[in-house]
Parts: C-alpha cells; structure tokens; sequence
C-alpha cells in the first residue's frame, strides 16, 4: 500500500473573505495581506517538511496560494476542477448578512447535505462526490509529499470522507491559510488528521 503525505489548505485571505461575500465560483483574487500570509505559510512549511507536488483549484484565490509555495518549493502546481468552491447558484456574490434574510437560504450549516440552491448550484452531497473522486485519484500519485489548495466547504467535506463520517459533516470553517495533515493510505480507510497552523491562521478565526 503507497501512503502520500498530504497537506491540504485552505487559500489564503481573499477580497471575498474581507468583504464578507459568498464568493463561491467568482474569481476574487487573495488580498494584499492574504498574499504576504501565504507568503509567510510558504517559507514557514519549507523549513517543516520538502513538497514533491502542488495540486489546486483553479479558482484565482487557490492559484495565488499555490503560487507562492510553487515559488519557495521551486516545482510547478497542477489544477484540478475538483477542488472548485461549492457552486452556490443564485446566492454567488451576495454577502453573509444579506442571505441570511432570504428564506431559499438554508442559513444551518448543519442541513446542508441535500440542500439545492438552484441554478447551477451543487448541494454538499454533490460536492462530497466531487471530493470522492479527487481522492480516489490521489492513489495514482507518484509517493511522496502533496500540497493540496482548496476552499471551505471543500475542507468541510474532505474531513468527512476523510474520517468516514458522511452524510454528518463538521460545520465549523477552517481559517485561510489553516493546513491539515494526513497520512493517506487510500479510499475505504478512516484517517487522522492533523491541524497546522502557520501564519495568520494562528490568530484569525473565520466568521461567516
């Protein structure tokens, strides 16, 4: 059995997060101190561990944030569509407060597995699909050390697969720049994971 070291993270702030707007499949890029955290996340892991890979999503907020890891690793990052943001339909680009007034808004994080938003939006069980089959596709890897970039409710669905908790899910939000640990030896197996925490990501708390 190949075990991969991976370290998935959540991308660094975004002009989404500061202005406290579901950013969702909109392409904000990282603020000016989301940009110098991930910097400072970067040059913090090298001196932790080597990385033999960089993987994201190709949304502009992970790519800035694989961007500067792909620059103090000096190797190349690949996309993955997988790894998107949960397409959130007709609520993308509204703000936290606003949709919380709409009643089409399943405002209770905790009800949100088979919850549709419409349009082209993605429940979380769809979502949870789309995070199986990254995974299963993580056993073709070559061995070694992986970065994985990706965002919140990604994150949130991760765990659960991870832990083989599903369809109950954690409904708290890691914090940008927060990076969990896991030994992983494939589908089918319950895993440990473990939080790190560099950077801003020791401090800031996401309150959405």
């Amino acid at each position: 059995m190949t075990v991969h070291t991976l370290f998935f993270i959540r991308h660094a702030e975004s002009e989404a997060n500061k202005l406290r707007i579901l950013g969702s499949r909109l392409d904000y890029p990282l603020t000016k101190e989301g940009w110098d955290d991930a910097r400072s996340i970067a040059r913090e892991l090298r001196e932790m561990t080597g990385l033999d890979g960089i993987v994201t999503s190709p949304l502009r907020r992970a790519r800035q944030t694989a961007e500067t890891f792909a620059d103090s690793y000096g190797i190349k990052y690949e996309d993955d569509e997988r790894l998107c943001e949960q397409d959130l339909g007709p609520f993308t680009g509204k703000s936290y407060d606003e949709v919380k007034t709409m009643d089409a808004y399943q405002s209770d994080p905790s009800a949100r597995w088979d919850w549709y938003p419409g349009g082209s939006g993605e429940s979380y069980s769809m979502v949870a699909d789309r995070v199986r089959s990254f995974l299963g596709s993580v056993d073709g890897y070559r061995k070694g050390r992986w970065l994985i970039v990706t965002h919140a409710v990604v994150f949130r669905m991760l765990r659960a697969v991870l832990e083989d908790t599903l369809p109950i899910y954690p409904v708290g939000f890691p914090n940008n720049g927060e990076i969990w640990r896991v030994e992983y030896r494939g589908m089918g197996y319950q895993h440990a994971i473990e939080s790190v925490f560099l950077g801003r990501s020791r401090e800031f708390v996401h309150k959405p």
